[in-house]
């Protein structure tokens, strides 16, 4: 489901950054949905007429020279696509992108919790729920063969304002009004 949101995300960053024409993007190859996220990026940017970048990280050495190349070519704003690893490094995506002064949209919370300015992507207390439900119904005798594919339902939109006063970048009324959560 993830692979299918790069696209409202990149659409977001383009509305809080709307004078980025140029815009990153990093990708683990590794990732199993990456050629879906790279070609669903490449779509999105194309449709909202930007440039784009895309860099790949499949190990923590990566991000440093990714950011690098980023800066060197004019990026105005970086989108982090869905990935575990990516993830696992999101205080290091929070660090870089404060040194570089480069507004990012994340695909989890965490990145936000981090330090990060803004996710989207979904709410994992609610996919929880989801599952216990789920689960109910096998304790109480469903096979789970006939039980359908449960998909996430519920999306959550995080910013975090710190790192926006850091960024210099105001966040528009538009985008704070269907906010799910604003740390400060």
């Amino acid at each position: 489901m993830g692979s299918a949101l790069e696209a409202k995300r990149l659409e977001m960053l383009h509305e809080l950054v709307p004078k980025a024409s140029t815009v990153a993007a990093i990708i683990n190859p590794s990732y199993p949905s990456a050629k879906n996220l790279t070609q669903e990026v490449q779509e999105a940017a194309s449709h909202l007429n930007l440039k784009l970048i895309l860099l790949s990280a499949e190990k923590e050495s990566d991000l440093e020279p990714a950011f690098m190349t980023f800066v060197q070519r004019g990026a105005g704003a970086l989108l982090v696509t869905q990935d575990a690893f990516l993830v696992s490094l999101r205080d290091k995506f929070a660090e870089l992108t404060a040194r570089h002064a480069i507004p990012a949209i994340y695909p989890f919370r965490d990145y936000v919790t981090a330090g990060g300015l803004v996710s989207f992507g979904p709410d994992f207390a609610d996919g929880y729920r989801q599952a216990g439900i789920y689960v109910g119904k096998i304790l109480k005798g469903a096979k789970p063969a006939d039980l359908p594919i449960v998909q996430p339902t519920k999306f959550e939109l995080v910013f975090n304002l710190k790192a926006a006063k850091l960024l210099a970048i105001t966040i528009p009324p538009s985008l704070l009004a269907i906010a799910d959560d604003v740390i400060e």
